[in-house]
């Protein structure tokens, strides 16, 4: 059994965040000690870890969730897990076709602006008007 800053050392989360998965149901709650402090076990690393990375590449929370769930389901189908990183992958392609977007219209403005002591400034201009 291992304290709530044993497993954040190990994690390399913060016991606000470990403290958060568990309040929100994401990770196995931890038993207490008759101190009161919450013990964790391999099973609460396995699962904090799995969500730390899923996190790092791209899952929200929610998914995450399901993603743990998968993980400790022996019934599951690699399929199924499999179609969660293509959506994902998806999600990322579009996202990445967004912000090329957002840098395109921002580098536009910048090369509008002239950048010196006098108030007209393109940029402002643009996101201030109407339509």
């Amino acid at each position: 059994m291992m304290s709530i800053s044993d497993v954040a050392k190990q994690t390399g989360l913060t016991a606000k965040t470990i403290r958060f998965y568990e309040s929100k149901g994401v990770i196995s709650a931890a038993p207490r000690g008759t101190n009161g402090y919450r013990y964790y076990n391999a099973s609460h690393i396995a699962e904090l870890l799995l969500i730390k990375r899923s996190r790092m590449i791209g899952f929200s929370l929610d998914e995450c969730q399901q993603l743990l769930a998968l993980s400790t389901n022996p019934d599951r189908h690699s399929r199924d897990v499999k179609q969660k990183a293509q959506q994902k992958l998806i999600e990322i392609d579009l996202k990445i076709e967004e912000l090329k977007q957002i840098k395109l219209t921002l580098a536009a403005l910048t090369d509008q602006c002239p950048g010196d002591k006098s108030a007209h400034c393109p940029i402002l201009e643009s996101l201030t008007k109407n339509g």
